[in-house]
């Protein structure tokens, strides 16, 4: 059985590869499709913007339709299709174009978050969640190193249409192969006294009022906000950030950009390994969780040294170990999450944490263009930057001084607060 939840495993990572990939390729086309259809930062700040938009409101029927339909019909709906909006940008060639198809690649990559994490959290244990959820994040980040390395040299050698075809292509390969391999006989129910209930196996009617009326969903989404909008920040700006203040063209930033995200990867795994070890030594859960975020939090206060090093190897270093830290921070939350929220809602409150994270990027990102038409310079935003993940924590203190973990049911336990 532990063969097939790492097969499992490997397929929802490989589907996350995806996603990464495909969510990035703008930004690492941005200075070729900047030359051929004369965008401006504006304009490209608009168009990752509604990206973050569409992601954003359509969160608020993601992890719902994932709780409702099953992780079994949740993956492959969302990476089917998502993969068939990535392949529309090779079509589009107006502003208007591009807006409709990034809204599509928005609304649809929504249903990978939810549907990944409630995957695990029926496959896997309380104790077995954050690590396998940090080899989730790390193996994703693939897709994030992949993408500047793979993507200049298909688009210099064919074109940036190209690209888009290509990479958004290999979705439709991935549906096919969760087709063929979910029919194993041992794939049709997850291991008995390991997983969620049948009920958050299978699919679960959710109650928006409780979700809703319950302190856990803001803990979780109000850090979210002040974690996400940092990747979503740094995701789509990195690379312009090594084009503007280093002069680094498409072909240079690949290899800097591809070491900041495994750099990533590695935090990610850290981060889960960390917590899970601090548990297997009896270490109580609130104290694991938030010791390992605020670890990760104190990590990013130097990344706005980003801009007052000479060399940009200083520079893939900082924001190497920025990303390493969010990542770790993320996997921490993520995990948190499935300690303290029933199985079977835990799609539809990750999305409602996903819908904030969301929204605060989708702002950031327009800011980002707003400000760097206006003044040039990335120093308001790395300032954001660096105590974000401190409020964030802060924030899930606030809301959940004791972390628990909860039971499966309709009822929501109570969570056991001391002040």
């Amino acid at each position: 059985m532990l063969g097939a939840r790492g097969i499992l495993l490997l397929l929802v990572i490989f589907g996350g590869v995806l996603n990464y990939a495909d969510r990035q390729m703008i930004a690492v086309l941005k200075p070729m499709l900047e030359k051929e259809l004369g965008w401006s930062d504006s304009d490209y700040g608009y168009l990752v913007a509604v990206f973050q938009f569409a992601a954003a409101a359509s969160f608020v029927f993601a992890g719902w339709i994932v709780d409702r339909v099953g992780w079994r019909a949740a993956n492959p709906l969302a990476v089917g299709s998502w993969s068939l909006a990535a392949v529309a940008h090779g079509f589009a060639r107006t502003m208007g174009e591009f807006t409709v198809v990034r809204i599509a690649l928005g609304a649809t990559e929504a249903l990978g978050t939810p549907a990944a994490i409630k995957t695990i959290a029926v496959w896997f244990t309380a104790k077995e969640r954050s690590l396998a959820l940090g080899i989730n994040n790390a193996a994703n980040t693939c897709g994030a190193i992949i993408a500047p390395l793979a993507i200049p040299a298909i688009a210099l050698a064919l074109s940036w249409q190209a690209a888009f075809w290509i990479v958004g292509g290999l979705g439709f390969v991935w549906v096919a192969a969760w087709f063929v391999l979910l029919r194993l006989p041992v794939f049709r129910a997850p291991p008995p006294g390991e997983g969620a209930s049948d009920a958050a196996a299978s699919g679960a009617r959710v109650p928006w009022r409780i979700v809703l009326r319950d302190r856990r969903t803001w803990a979780i989404a109000g850090a979210k906000v002040m974690s996400d909008q940092v990747w979503w920040f740094l995701l789509f700006w990195m690379p312009d950030l090594f084009s503007r203040v280093f002069g680094l063209d498409m072909r240079g930033f690949g290899l800097p950009l591809a070491t900041v995200y495994t750099m990533s990867a590695i935090g990610s795994l850290i981060g889960g390994y960390a917590s899970t070890r601090m548990l297997a030594t009896g270490m109580s859960l609130n104290r694991a969780r938030k010791l390992t975020l605020l670890v990760c939090a104190l990590l990013v206060l130097p990344v706005p040294l980003v801009l007052h090093v000479d060399n940009y190897w200083a520079a893939v270093a900082l924001l190497g170990l920025t990303l390493a830290a969010h990542q770790g921070f993320s996997v921490n939350l993520f995990a948190t999450a499935t300690d303290i929220v029933p199985t079977e809602r835990i799609g539809t409150v990750i999305s409602i944490g996903a819908l904030c994270g969301n929204l605060a990027g989708m702002l950031v990102l327009q800011i980002a263009g707003w400000v760097l038409d206006a003044t040039g310079s990335y120093g308001p935003m790395f300032a954001l930057v660096s105590v974000s993940y401190l409020i964030g924590l802060l924030w899930l203190h606030l809301l959940l001084p004791i972390i628990e973990v909860s039971g499966s049911g309709p009822v929501p336990q109570q969570i056991r607060m001391a002040h």
